[in-house]
Protein backbone atom coordinates (compact mmCIF):
# COMPACT_ATOMS: atom_id res chain seq x y z
CA UNK A 1 0.00 0.00 0.00
CA UNK A 2 1.27 3.44 -0.92
CA UNK A 3 1.40 5.95 1.97
CA UNK A 4 0.44 9.62 1.68
CA UNK A 5 0.41 12.60 4.05
CA UNK A 6 -2.93 14.31 3.52
CA UNK A 7 -1.74 17.81 4.48
CA UNK A 8 0.99 17.75 1.85
CA UNK A 9 -1.35 16.81 -1.00
CA UNK A 10 -2.76 19.36 -3.42
CA UNK A 11 -6.44 19.41 -4.32
CA UNK A 12 -5.67 17.71 -7.63
CA UNK A 13 -3.60 15.02 -5.90
CA UNK A 14 -6.45 14.34 -3.46
CA UNK A 15 -8.87 14.10 -6.38
CA UNK A 16 -6.52 11.63 -8.09
CA UNK A 17 -6.41 9.51 -4.92
CA UNK A 18 -10.22 9.34 -4.98
CA UNK A 19 -10.33 7.95 -8.51
CA UNK A 20 -11.02 4.25 -8.90
CA UNK A 21 -9.56 1.89 -11.46
CA UNK A 22 -11.64 2.62 -14.54
CA UNK A 23 -13.40 -0.21 -16.30
CA UNK A 24 -12.51 -0.11 -19.99
CA UNK A 25 -16.05 -0.15 -21.35
CA UNK A 26 -14.76 1.00 -24.74
CA UNK A 27 -13.01 -2.35 -25.08
CA UNK A 28 -15.80 -4.61 -23.89
CA UNK A 29 -18.90 -2.71 -25.01
CA UNK A 30 -18.90 -4.07 -28.60
CA UNK A 31 -18.66 -7.60 -27.23
CA UNK A 32 -21.50 -7.01 -24.79
CA UNK A 33 -23.69 -5.34 -27.42
CA UNK A 34 -23.28 -8.40 -29.66
CA UNK A 35 -24.27 -10.69 -26.78
CA UNK A 36 -27.35 -8.57 -26.04
CA UNK A 37 -28.41 -8.62 -29.68
CA UNK A 38 -27.97 -12.39 -29.94
CA UNK A 39 -30.14 -13.02 -26.90
CA UNK A 40 -32.72 -10.46 -27.99
CA UNK A 41 -33.18 -12.13 -31.39
CA UNK A 42 -32.46 -15.80 -30.62
CA UNK A 43 -33.68 -16.20 -27.04
CA UNK A 44 -32.93 -19.42 -25.19
CA UNK A 45 -30.75 -20.83 -27.98
CA UNK A 46 -28.38 -17.86 -27.71
CA UNK A 47 -28.22 -18.01 -23.90
CA UNK A 48 -27.41 -21.71 -24.01
CA UNK A 49 -24.77 -21.31 -26.73
CA UNK A 50 -23.10 -18.39 -24.96
CA UNK A 51 -23.09 -20.24 -21.64
CA UNK A 52 -21.45 -23.19 -23.41
CA UNK A 53 -18.86 -20.81 -24.88
CA UNK A 54 -18.00 -18.97 -21.66
CA UNK A 55 -18.72 -21.53 -18.93
CA UNK A 56 -18.31 -24.86 -20.73
CA UNK A 57 -21.87 -26.03 -20.16
CA UNK A 58 -25.12 -25.67 -22.09
CA UNK A 59 -27.98 -25.55 -19.57
CA UNK A 60 -30.94 -27.69 -20.56
CA UNK A 61 -33.40 -26.81 -19.24
CA UNK A 62 -32.28 -23.21 -19.00
CA UNK A 63 -34.84 -22.32 -16.35
CA UNK A 64 -35.63 -24.51 -13.34
CA UNK A 65 -37.96 -24.26 -10.38
CA UNK A 66 -36.71 -23.95 -6.83
CA UNK A 67 -36.77 -27.27 -4.96
CA UNK A 68 -38.52 -27.61 -1.62
CA UNK A 69 -36.36 -26.79 1.39
CA UNK A 70 -36.60 -30.36 2.64
CA UNK A 71 -35.22 -31.73 -0.62
CA UNK A 72 -31.99 -29.70 -0.53
CA UNK A 73 -29.00 -31.59 0.87
CA UNK A 74 -27.03 -29.27 3.11
CA UNK A 75 -25.39 -29.67 6.50
CA UNK A 76 -27.35 -28.66 9.58
CA UNK A 77 -24.60 -26.17 10.44
CA UNK A 78 -24.94 -24.34 7.11
CA UNK A 79 -28.73 -24.36 7.26
CA UNK A 80 -28.61 -22.82 10.74
CA UNK A 81 -26.23 -20.10 9.55
CA UNK A 82 -28.39 -19.22 6.56
CA UNK A 83 -31.54 -19.32 8.71
CA UNK A 84 -30.06 -16.84 11.18
CA UNK A 85 -28.84 -14.53 8.43
CA UNK A 86 -32.27 -14.72 6.79
CA UNK A 87 -33.94 -13.83 10.09
CA UNK A 88 -31.75 -10.75 10.66
CA UNK A 89 -31.98 -9.50 7.08
CA UNK A 90 -35.75 -10.06 7.11
CA UNK A 91 -36.18 -8.17 10.39
CA UNK A 92 -34.22 -5.13 9.22
CA UNK A 93 -35.93 -4.92 5.82
CA UNK A 94 -39.40 -5.62 7.20
CA UNK A 95 -39.02 -2.52 9.38
CA UNK A 96 -38.54 -0.49 6.19
CA UNK A 97 -42.11 -1.08 4.94
CA UNK A 98 -43.47 2.21 3.64
CA UNK A 99 -46.47 3.73 5.35
CA UNK A 100 -49.33 5.44 3.58
CA UNK A 101 -48.63 9.15 3.18
CA UNK A 102 -51.70 11.39 2.92
CA UNK A 103 -51.59 15.18 3.14
CA UNK A 104 -54.35 17.74 2.66
CA UNK A 105 -52.20 20.47 1.16
CA UNK A 106 -55.13 22.90 1.33
CA UNK A 107 -58.83 22.52 2.00
CA UNK A 108 -60.31 20.16 -0.57
CA UNK A 109 -56.95 19.13 -2.06
CA UNK A 110 -55.66 15.74 -0.87
CA UNK A 111 -52.33 14.26 -2.04
CA UNK A 112 -51.29 10.68 -1.27
CA UNK A 113 -48.37 8.40 -1.93
CA UNK A 114 -48.72 4.62 -2.00
CA UNK A 115 -46.24 1.83 -2.66
CA UNK A 116 -46.74 -0.87 -5.26
CA UNK A 117 -44.32 -3.79 -5.76
CA UNK A 118 -42.39 -4.02 -9.00
CA UNK A 119 -44.14 -6.83 -10.86
CA UNK A 120 -41.05 -8.74 -12.03
CA UNK A 121 -37.50 -8.42 -10.70
CA UNK A 122 -34.28 -10.02 -11.88
CA UNK A 123 -31.72 -10.94 -9.24
CA UNK A 124 -28.20 -11.55 -10.52
CA UNK A 125 -26.05 -13.73 -8.26
CA UNK A 126 -22.40 -14.04 -9.36
CA UNK A 127 -20.72 -17.41 -9.30
CA UNK A 128 -17.35 -16.98 -10.96
CA UNK A 129 -14.66 -17.42 -8.32
CA UNK A 130 -16.92 -18.02 -5.33
CA UNK A 131 -20.41 -19.24 -4.45
CA UNK A 132 -22.42 -16.31 -3.06
CA UNK A 133 -25.59 -17.48 -1.28
CA UNK A 134 -25.44 -14.28 0.79
CA UNK A 135 -26.33 -12.29 -2.32
CA UNK A 136 -29.43 -14.47 -2.79
CA UNK A 137 -30.55 -13.43 0.69
CA UNK A 138 -29.69 -9.75 0.20
CA UNK A 139 -31.77 -9.53 -2.97
CA UNK A 140 -34.36 -12.21 -2.35
CA UNK A 141 -35.48 -11.08 1.12
CA UNK A 142 -36.56 -7.52 0.18
CA UNK A 143 -38.15 -8.83 -3.04
CA UNK A 144 -40.14 -11.28 -0.93
CA UNK A 145 -41.20 -8.67 1.65
CA UNK A 146 -42.23 -6.27 -1.12
CA UNK A 147 -44.28 -9.15 -2.61
CA UNK A 148 -42.92 -8.78 -6.13
CA UNK A 149 -44.94 -11.47 -7.96
CA UNK A 150 -42.13 -12.67 -10.25
CA UNK A 151 -38.64 -13.08 -8.78
CA UNK A 152 -36.13 -14.40 -11.31
CA UNK A 153 -32.65 -15.35 -10.11
CA UNK A 154 -29.83 -15.81 -12.64
CA UNK A 155 -26.61 -17.48 -11.56
CA UNK A 156 -23.85 -19.36 -13.41
CA UNK A 157 -24.06 -23.15 -13.01
CA UNK A 158 -21.18 -25.22 -11.69
CA UNK A 159 -19.01 -27.18 -14.12
CA UNK A 160 -21.36 -30.16 -13.93
CA UNK A 161 -24.32 -27.91 -14.75
CA UNK A 162 -25.79 -27.97 -11.25
CA UNK A 163 -26.58 -25.09 -8.92
CA UNK A 164 -24.79 -25.13 -5.55
CA UNK A 165 -27.07 -26.37 -2.74
CA UNK A 166 -26.25 -23.25 -0.70
CA UNK A 167 -27.71 -21.10 -3.51
CA UNK A 168 -30.76 -23.35 -3.81
CA UNK A 169 -31.39 -23.26 -0.07
CA UNK A 170 -31.35 -19.46 0.08
CA UNK A 171 -33.49 -19.29 -3.06
CA UNK A 172 -36.05 -21.52 -1.37
CA UNK A 173 -35.97 -19.43 1.81
CA UNK A 174 -36.73 -16.25 -0.14
CA UNK A 175 -39.37 -17.61 -2.49
CA UNK A 176 -37.53 -17.25 -5.78
CA UNK A 177 -39.94 -18.15 -8.59
CA UNK A 178 -37.48 -18.95 -11.41
CA UNK A 179 -33.78 -19.90 -11.54
CA UNK A 180 -31.90 -19.17 -14.76
CA UNK A 181 -28.84 -21.40 -15.02
CA UNK A 182 -26.65 -18.80 -16.70
CA UNK A 183 -24.47 -15.87 -15.80
CA UNK A 184 -22.66 -13.06 -17.56
CA UNK A 185 -24.04 -10.56 -20.03
CA UNK A 186 -26.25 -13.25 -21.58
CA UNK A 187 -28.14 -13.73 -18.31
CA UNK A 188 -28.68 -9.99 -17.97
CA UNK A 189 -29.96 -9.86 -21.56
CA UNK A 190 -32.31 -12.80 -20.98
CA UNK A 191 -33.92 -11.09 -17.99
CA UNK A 192 -34.04 -7.69 -19.70
CA UNK A 193 -35.65 -8.82 -22.96
CA UNK A 194 -37.25 -12.09 -21.91
CA UNK A 195 -36.90 -15.37 -23.81
CA UNK A 196 -39.07 -18.41 -24.44
CA UNK A 197 -38.51 -19.58 -20.87
CA UNK A 198 -36.99 -16.59 -19.01
CA UNK A 199 -39.63 -14.06 -17.90
CA UNK A 200 -38.94 -10.46 -18.84
CA UNK A 201 -38.30 -8.39 -15.74
CA UNK A 202 -38.83 -4.72 -14.96
CA UNK A 203 -35.69 -4.16 -12.90
CA UNK A 204 -32.37 -5.98 -12.51
CA UNK A 205 -30.41 -6.12 -9.27
CA UNK A 206 -27.08 -7.51 -8.20
CA UNK A 207 -23.31 -7.26 -8.57
CA UNK A 208 -21.15 -8.82 -11.26
CA UNK A 209 -17.97 -8.53 -13.28
CA UNK A 210 -17.31 -5.80 -15.84
CA UNK A 211 -19.31 -7.63 -18.53
CA UNK A 212 -22.34 -7.90 -16.23
CA UNK A 213 -22.00 -4.25 -15.20
CA UNK A 214 -21.70 -3.13 -18.81
CA UNK A 215 -24.70 -5.25 -19.81
CA UNK A 216 -26.83 -3.79 -17.00
CA UNK A 217 -25.96 -0.25 -18.03
CA UNK A 218 -26.64 -0.91 -21.72
CA UNK A 219 -30.02 -2.62 -21.23
CA UNK A 220 -31.14 0.18 -18.92
CA UNK A 221 -30.68 2.58 -21.85
CA UNK A 222 -32.19 0.29 -24.48
CA UNK A 223 -35.61 -0.61 -25.84
CA UNK A 224 -35.80 -3.34 -23.19
CA UNK A 225 -37.36 -0.74 -20.87
CA UNK A 226 -35.73 -2.14 -17.77
CA UNK A 227 -34.31 -0.47 -14.69
CA UNK A 228 -31.21 -1.38 -12.69
CA UNK A 229 -30.36 -0.98 -9.04
CA UNK A 230 -27.21 1.14 -9.45
CA UNK A 231 -23.88 1.32 -11.28
CA UNK A 232 -21.47 -1.07 -9.61
CA UNK A 233 -17.80 -1.82 -9.78
CA UNK A 234 -15.19 -3.77 -7.79
CA UNK A 235 -15.64 -4.08 -4.04
CA UNK A 236 -13.93 -1.56 -1.77
CA UNK A 237 -13.45 -0.47 1.84
CA UNK A 238 -12.11 2.61 3.60
CA UNK A 239 -11.06 2.26 7.23
CA UNK A 240 -10.73 5.32 9.47
CA UNK A 241 -8.60 4.24 12.43
CA UNK A 242 -7.33 6.30 15.35
CA UNK A 243 -4.95 5.45 18.19
CA UNK A 244 -7.67 3.36 19.92
CA UNK A 245 -7.95 0.93 16.98
CA UNK A 246 -6.49 -2.58 17.01
CA UNK A 247 -3.91 -3.05 14.19
CA UNK A 248 -4.71 -6.77 13.94
CA UNK A 249 -8.40 -6.05 13.37
CA UNK A 250 -7.74 -3.20 10.93
CA UNK A 251 -5.41 -5.38 8.86
CA UNK A 252 -7.98 -8.17 8.78
CA UNK A 253 -10.66 -5.74 7.59
CA UNK A 254 -8.43 -4.42 4.80
CA UNK A 255 -7.59 -7.92 3.65
CA UNK A 256 -11.23 -9.05 3.75
CA UNK A 257 -11.90 -6.67 0.86
CA UNK A 258 -8.56 -7.10 -0.90
CA UNK A 259 -9.18 -10.83 -1.30
CA UNK A 260 -12.20 -10.15 -3.55
CA UNK A 261 -9.85 -9.61 -6.47
CA UNK A 262 -7.02 -7.65 -8.02
CA UNK A 263 -9.34 -4.78 -8.95
CA UNK A 264 -10.64 -4.29 -5.40
CA UNK A 265 -9.44 -1.21 -3.53
CA UNK A 266 -8.76 -0.70 0.16
CA UNK A 267 -7.82 2.52 1.92
CA UNK A 268 -6.55 3.14 5.44
CA UNK A 269 -6.97 6.63 6.86
CA UNK A 270 -5.41 7.26 10.25
CA UNK A 271 -4.27 9.98 12.60
CA UNK A 272 -1.62 7.71 14.14
CA UNK A 273 1.79 7.05 12.55
CA UNK A 274 2.37 4.22 15.03
CA UNK A 275 -0.90 2.52 14.14
CA UNK A 276 -0.16 2.94 10.43
CA UNK A 277 3.19 1.18 10.77
CA UNK A 278 1.78 -1.61 12.96
CA UNK A 279 -1.17 -2.17 10.64
CA UNK A 280 0.98 -2.42 7.50
CA UNK A 281 3.22 -4.92 9.26
CA UNK A 282 0.16 -6.91 10.35
CA UNK A 283 -1.22 -6.84 6.78
CA UNK A 284 2.02 -8.39 5.53
CA UNK A 285 1.86 -11.13 8.18
CA UNK A 286 -1.80 -11.99 7.65
CA UNK A 287 -1.51 -11.88 3.87
CA UNK A 288 0.77 -14.91 3.88
CA UNK A 289 -1.94 -17.04 5.53
CA UNK A 290 -4.68 -16.40 2.96
CA UNK A 291 -5.71 -18.92 0.28
CA UNK A 292 -6.46 -15.94 -2.03
CA UNK A 293 -3.10 -14.35 -1.23
CA UNK A 294 -2.16 -13.41 -4.80
CA UNK A 295 -5.44 -11.66 -5.54
CA UNK A 296 -5.17 -9.73 -2.27
CA UNK A 297 -1.55 -8.83 -2.97
CA UNK A 298 -2.49 -7.32 -6.34
CA UNK A 299 -5.32 -5.34 -4.77
CA UNK A 300 -3.02 -3.98 -2.07
CA UNK A 301 -0.56 -2.81 -4.70
CA UNK A 302 -3.26 -0.46 -5.99
CA UNK A 303 -4.38 0.67 -2.55
CA UNK A 304 -3.47 3.54 -0.23
CA UNK A 305 -2.77 4.52 3.35
CA UNK A 306 -3.39 8.18 4.19
CA UNK A 307 -1.99 9.87 7.28
CA UNK A 308 -4.21 12.74 8.45
CA UNK A 309 -3.88 15.27 11.25
CA UNK A 310 -7.39 15.20 12.65
CA UNK A 311 -10.76 13.50 12.69
CA UNK A 312 -12.07 16.33 10.50
CA UNK A 313 -9.45 15.62 7.84
CA UNK A 314 -10.20 11.91 7.98
CA UNK A 315 -13.90 12.52 7.42
CA UNK A 316 -13.27 15.10 4.70
CA UNK A 317 -11.21 12.62 2.71
CA UNK A 318 -13.62 9.75 3.36
CA UNK A 319 -16.58 11.80 2.14
CA UNK A 320 -14.68 12.70 -1.03
CA UNK A 321 -13.75 9.04 -1.57
CA UNK A 322 -17.39 7.99 -0.89
CA UNK A 323 -16.63 4.35 -0.02
CA UNK A 324 -18.87 1.35 -0.54
CA UNK A 325 -17.93 0.18 2.97
CA UNK A 326 -16.71 2.57 5.68
CA UNK A 327 -15.27 1.21 8.92
CA UNK A 328 -14.75 3.54 11.88
CA UNK A 329 -12.14 1.70 13.95
CA UNK A 330 -12.29 3.69 17.17
CA UNK A 331 -13.59 3.49 20.71
CA UNK A 332 -15.25 6.84 19.93
CA UNK A 333 -16.89 5.77 16.68
CA UNK A 334 -20.23 7.41 17.53
CA UNK A 335 -18.53 10.81 17.52
CA UNK A 336 -17.67 10.37 13.83
CA UNK A 337 -21.24 9.66 12.72
CA UNK A 338 -22.54 13.26 12.32
CA UNK A 339 -19.65 14.02 9.94
CA UNK A 340 -20.32 11.10 7.58
CA UNK A 341 -22.10 12.29 4.43
CA UNK A 342 -21.17 9.77 1.72
CA UNK A 343 -20.86 6.02 2.30
CA UNK A 344 -22.71 2.90 1.23
CA UNK A 345 -22.73 1.20 4.63
CA UNK A 346 -20.90 2.14 7.83
CA UNK A 347 -19.41 -0.19 10.46
CA UNK A 348 -18.95 1.42 13.86
CA UNK A 349 -16.36 0.45 16.45
CA UNK A 350 -13.60 -2.09 16.85
CA UNK A 351 -16.00 -5.01 17.23
CA UNK A 352 -17.90 -4.45 13.98
CA UNK A 353 -16.17 -6.17 11.06
CA UNK A 354 -17.38 -5.40 7.55
CA UNK A 355 -17.92 -9.14 7.13
CA UNK A 356 -20.90 -8.94 9.50
CA UNK A 357 -22.74 -6.68 7.05
CA UNK A 358 -21.67 -8.81 4.11
CA UNK A 359 -23.44 -11.80 5.58
CA UNK A 360 -25.75 -11.61 8.50
CA UNK A 361 -26.11 -8.43 10.59
CA UNK A 362 -29.26 -7.47 8.68
CA UNK A 363 -28.20 -4.55 6.48
CA UNK A 364 -27.95 -5.05 2.73
CA UNK A 365 -24.58 -5.70 1.10
CA UNK A 366 -25.60 -4.59 -2.40
CA UNK A 367 -24.02 -1.14 -2.27
CA UNK A 368 -22.78 1.65 -4.55
CA UNK A 369 -19.09 1.49 -5.44
CA UNK A 370 -16.59 3.61 -7.39
CA UNK A 371 -17.63 6.83 -5.65
CA UNK A 372 -21.33 6.44 -6.47
CA UNK A 373 -22.11 6.50 -2.74
CA UNK A 374 -22.00 10.28 -3.16
CA UNK A 375 -25.37 10.09 -4.94
CA UNK A 376 -26.72 6.51 -4.72
CA UNK A 377 -28.01 4.46 -1.80
CA UNK A 378 -27.57 0.75 -1.34
CA UNK A 379 -30.36 -1.71 -2.09
CA UNK A 380 -33.21 -1.53 0.41
CA UNK A 381 -36.87 -2.49 0.54
CA UNK A 382 -37.68 0.77 -1.27
CA UNK A 383 -35.69 -0.49 -4.26
CA UNK A 384 -38.40 -3.09 -4.94
CA UNK A 385 -41.31 -0.67 -4.92
CA UNK A 386 -42.73 1.94 -7.23
CA UNK A 387 -44.00 4.94 -5.29
CA UNK A 388 -47.18 6.22 -6.92
CA UNK A 389 -48.68 9.60 -6.05
CA UNK A 390 -52.42 10.29 -6.04
CA UNK A 391 -54.37 13.53 -5.79
CA UNK A 392 -58.07 14.21 -5.40
CA UNK A 393 -59.76 17.61 -5.53
CA UNK A 394 -63.24 18.42 -4.39
CA UNK A 395 -65.20 21.08 -6.33
CA UNK A 396 -64.38 23.53 -3.56
CA UNK A 397 -60.74 22.53 -3.67
CA UNK A 398 -60.57 23.19 -7.41
CA UNK A 399 -62.36 26.51 -6.93
CA UNK A 400 -59.64 27.66 -4.54
CA UNK A 401 -56.63 26.12 -6.31
CA UNK A 402 -57.81 26.57 -9.91
CA UNK A 403 -56.90 30.26 -10.35
CA UNK A 404 -53.32 29.48 -9.30
CA UNK A 405 -53.09 26.76 -11.92
CA UNK A 406 -54.65 29.00 -14.57
CA UNK A 407 -52.11 31.76 -13.99
CA UNK A 408 -49.15 29.34 -14.07
CA UNK A 409 -50.38 27.57 -17.21
CA UNK A 410 -50.91 30.89 -18.98
CA UNK A 411 -47.41 32.01 -17.94
CA UNK A 412 -45.99 28.94 -19.65
CA UNK A 413 -48.10 29.45 -22.77
CA UNK A 414 -50.01 26.17 -22.33
CA UNK A 415 -53.60 27.18 -23.05
CA UNK A 416 -55.00 23.62 -23.02
CA UNK A 417 -53.66 23.16 -19.50
CA UNK A 418 -55.45 26.36 -18.48
CA UNK A 419 -58.69 25.32 -20.19
CA UNK A 420 -58.73 21.95 -18.35
CA UNK A 421 -59.16 24.02 -15.19
CA UNK A 422 -61.25 26.89 -16.57
CA UNK A 423 -63.92 24.62 -18.04
CA UNK A 424 -64.36 22.88 -14.70
CA UNK A 425 -64.56 26.21 -12.86
CA UNK A 426 -67.20 27.40 -15.32
CA UNK A 427 -69.21 24.20 -14.79
CA UNK A 428 -68.90 24.59 -11.05
CA UNK A 429 -70.15 28.17 -11.26
CA UNK A 430 -73.07 27.03 -13.42
CA UNK A 431 -74.02 24.31 -10.96
CA UNK A 432 -73.93 26.80 -8.08
CA UNK A 433 -76.16 29.19 -10.08
CA UNK A 434 -78.67 26.47 -10.93
CA UNK A 435 -79.11 25.39 -7.34
CA UNK A 436 -82.42 26.50 -5.80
Amino acid sequence: MKTYHYSSLSASEIAALCKRTAVNFDRIEPVVREILQQVKTQGDVAVQALTQKFDGFSPDPLVISVPDLGDIELSAEKKAAFDRAFSNIHAFHLAQRPSLLSVETMTGVVCRREARPIEAVGLYVPGGTAVLPSTVLMLGVPAMIAECPVRVMATPPRKDGSIAPEILYCAALTGITHIVKAGGAQAVAAMAYGTETVPKVNKIFGPGNQYVTCAKMLVSQSDAIVGIDMPAGPSEVLVIADETADPEFVAADLLSQAEHGADSQVVLVTTSEALLAETLAEVARQLETLPRMEAARLALANSSAVLVESREQALAFSNLWAPEHLIIASHMAAEYVPGITSAGSVFLGNWTPESAGDYASGTNHTLPTSGYAAMYSGVSLDSFYKMITFQELSPEGLRDLGPTVEVMAQAEGLEAHKQAVTRRLNRFAQIKTDLP
